[in-house]
C-alpha cells in the first residue's frame, strides 16, 4: 500500500484534502528527489495516482494527498518550505492574509472546459441521458463537486488524467482503451477517439467514449461512471487485471 512505503517518521496525517504540518514533504509523498525535472515529477505523480486510486485498492485520502503534493510542487513549493496545515482560498496559508490586503483575481483556467455529471447520481434521481435539461437539473441540484461540476483538460492530457489532476477518483482499469471501466457518455461537444479501442461502433455512435484515451476538442458536457450501462457493462474488466502492468505504463 502507498502509506506503507512512506518512512514511519514521515507518514501522512490526513485532514480532509490537506496534509497537516510537520509530515512528509510533497517530494516525499511523490517519491522523487527535489532535484527531479518536470518530466520525472509528472511520471511519479501518475504512478502514485494509479497506486492510490480507490479502484486499485487505494484510499480516497491517499489519492488526494498525492494530488495535493503535486499541486504544491506545481505552485513552486521548495524544500525547506513549511507544509501548511490548511489550504485557504488563493493558495495562501491560514493566518498570512491581512484583513485589508486586496485579493487577486484567480488566473483563467488552462484547457478545454468539460462539464461533468456522475451517472450514479443521475440514475438515483431518475434522470435520463436524453433529458434536454439534464445539466440544468444537475446545476440546480445542490450536488457535491465529485458528482457535478466543471474541469479543464490541458493539451496532451486525457479526460481521465484531467479529472485525476483536479482530485477526482473516476473509475478506470487498463488506461489503454482495452476495457470500458472508464467509459463516459458525451452529451454535448466533440471528443473523437483514436483508432485503437474496444468500443463497438454502436456504442461509439451513441456517444460513449473511454476517458483514458480521449480529450475534448471543444467545450463539452459528459456523464462519467457509465460503466454499468447495458452493453458497456459487458466489456468491463476487474481493475486487478492491470495492477502489474500499470506500474510500467
Amino acid at each position: 500500500m502507498f502509506l506503507a512505503a512512506v518512512p514511519e517518521g514521515l507518514r501522512t496525517v490526513f485532514d480532509g484534502r490537506v496534509l497537516r504540518a510537520g509530515v512528509a514533504s510533497p517530494y516525499e509523498i511523490l517519491g522523487v528527489d527535489p532535484e527531479a525535472d518536470e518530466a520525472e515529477i509528472v511520471d511519479a505523480y501518475r504512478e502514485r495516482v494509479k497506486e492510490t486510486h480507490p479502484d486499485q485498492g487505494g484510499s480516497t485520502e491517499a489519492f488526494l494527498a498525492v494530488k495535493t503534493a503535486f499541486e504544491r510542487i506545481e505552485n513552486g513549493w521548495e524544500p525547506g518550505d513549511a507544509v501548511p496545515e490548511h489550504d485557504v482560498p488563493g493558495g495562501m496559508d491560514a493566518g498570512t492574509v491581512e484583513a485589508d490586503e486586496p485579493t487577486e483575481e484567480p488566473p483563467e483556467p488552462e484547457g478545454v472546459k468539460v462539464e461533468y455529471l456522475n451517472y450514479e447520481v443521475m440514475a438515483d434521481r431518475l434522470w435520463e441521458l436524453t433529458d434536454d435539461d439534464l445539466f440544468e437539473k444537475a446545476a440546480d441540484g445542490g450536488l457535491p463537486g465529485e458528482d457535478y461540476g466543471e474541469l479543464y483538460v490541458r493539451e496532451n492530457e486525457s479526460l481521465l488524467e484531467a479529472a485525476e489532476r483536479q482530485g477526482y477518483a473516476w473509475p478506470f482499469a487498463c488506461r489503454g482503451g482495452a476495457c470500458t471501466n472508464c467509459a463516459v457518455a458525451v452529451v454535448e461537444g466533440e471528443m473523437p477517439s483514436p483508432s485503437s479501442h474496444i468500443l463497438p461502433k454502436e456504442l461509439h455512435d451513441r456517444g460513449i467514449r473511454l476517458s483514458c484515451i480521449v480529450a475534448p476538442e471543444t467545450d463539452a458536457r459528459i456523464v462519467y461512471n457509465v460503466k454499468h450501462l447495458p452493453a458497456v457493462q459487458d466489456l468491463l474488466l476487474p481493475a486487478s487485471r492491470f495492477e502489474a502492468s500499470s506500474s510500467t505504463d
